[in-house]
């Protein structure tokens, strides 16, 4: 509580630097009338030191120091007067309004301007006389002028400190913005280089397990040739992706992400990739031929789910068909992929399901739908929809 009212060092400065100046005028003789009831000069030094301890709670205490300060401007006028304790009660007055609570700084200023009008009202309706006026002008400079200024200043430091807030709340979200755009980015480069990469290494791996098992010439060249061609591919996509990463490269722009155009060519390299194991890759296109190119987005989505699913196939399907299926139809792409579902001899490579993860990412980001696993019969079946308009792709 003490702490509390601890008085503010530039308060204690206005109250020493306000009871001096009144002790000067009261050393020279100042004062602000004549003929009261208490007309003993040391009398005015008491409401001076009274204003003058208000000054000292003017920020702690502002509605006790406004009500000490009411009193002492009282009682001052029933001396001599100091103009030094006119002055202070005017700087208690708006502290009050500028430092108390909302209710006072909404209320001060409307009091006073009623104590203003009456004050007037009243001294031209007892001295009759045009010079009351000034009276009446005297009381509204006393205490209705403070008010209002305390009642701009305070608006303007409410006004401040809301704009300061709302910098502070901008700039966090900023910040989050900026974390959640980082994390995307990562997630979307951790698909890409899963996509890009998985599918050449896994044949890289299986080759290269089948070369090591098997003490056949023509099976070691035939595998090393698949090893040899997945790696020069793999290669290129990771410098791509590489380009894609620089910034202001001398290079140019990068190569352009791979569309629905260049799925022959990566069921062909599926074909090469999973004969050793028996499996037979085909593609099945029923969309209407020379159709609209799909955006971008949608493109790339439905050539990434083909490729996961093409080297799914390859670690893990039986012998048999993998059938790669395009349709649209009521601005819906369907993409479909299905193997065989069972155990497989020969090598293998190892899964972390990764791959599913990242299906579900792009489909999720498109607004679409996927569908992966055993069919209940002897397929395991992959199917994402995704839609093509903007508008669906957005919601």
């Amino acid at each position: 509580m003490f702490t509390s009212l601890r008085p503010h060092r530039d308060d204690v400065a206005l109250a020493v630097s306000g009871l001096l100046g009144g002790l000067l005028l009261w050393l020279l003789g100042l004062h602000t009338q004549g003929g009261r009831p208490f007309s003993a000069p040391w009398i005015t030094l008491v409401p001076l030191t009274v204003m003058a301890a208000t000054e000292l709670l003017r920020r702690s205490a502002p509605r006790t120091a406004l009500t000490a300060a009411v009193l002492a401007l009282v009682a001052d006028q029933l001396t001599r007067g100091s103009l030094a304790t006119v002055l202070m009660f005017t700087d208690v007055m708006y502290a009050a309004v500028l430092y108390g609570t909302p209710a006072a700084a909404r209320r001060l200023p409307v009091a006073t301007l009623l104590v203003t009008v009456a004050s007037t009202i009243g001294f031209l309706a007892w001295f009759r006389r045009p010079e009351a006026l000034l009276i009446g002008v005297v009381v509204g400079l006393v205490s209705f002028i403070p008010a209002i200024t305390g009642v701009s200043v305070r608006s303007h430091r409410t006004a401040a400190e809301a704009a300061r807030l709302a910098a502070a709340q901008t700039a966090r979200l900023a910040e989050m913005d900026r974390v959640q755009a980082v994390v995307a980015e990562r997630a979307r480069m951790a698909r890409e280089l899963h996509d890009m990469v998985a599918n050449h290494l896994s044949a890289v791996a299986i080759h290269s397990t089948a070369a090591l098992s098997i003490d056949d010439p023509d099976t070691s060249r035939n595998a090393l040739k698949v090893i040899r061609e997945n790696s020069v591919e793999g290669l290129a996509e990771m410098r791509r992706l590489i380009g894609l990463l620089r910034e202001g490269g001398a290079d140019g722009a990068p190569s352009a992400a791979p569309t629905l155009a260049s799925l022959d060519a990566l069921v062909e390299q599926a074909n090469t990739n999973g004969a050793p194991g028996g499996l037979v890759c085909v593609l099945q296109d029923t969309r209407e031929a020379g159709s609209a190119a799909l955006p971008t987005p949608v493109e790339l989505a439905a050539y990434r789910i083909v490729q996961e699913s093409l080297t799914n196939a390859l670690k893990h399907a039986a012998p048999g068909p993998v059938v790669v299926r395009l349709d649209l139809a009521d601005e819906v792409l369907t993409v479909e992929v299905t193997s065989v579902f069972g155990s497989r001899p020969g090598p293998t490579a190892p899964g972390s399901g990764a791959g599913l993860v990242g299906m579900r990412e792009r489909v999720a980001l498109l607004g679409g739908t996927l569908e992966a696993g055993w069919d209940g019969a002897e397929l395991w079946r992959v199917r994402a929809e995704l839609p093509v308009r903007e508008r669906e792709m957005r919601e």
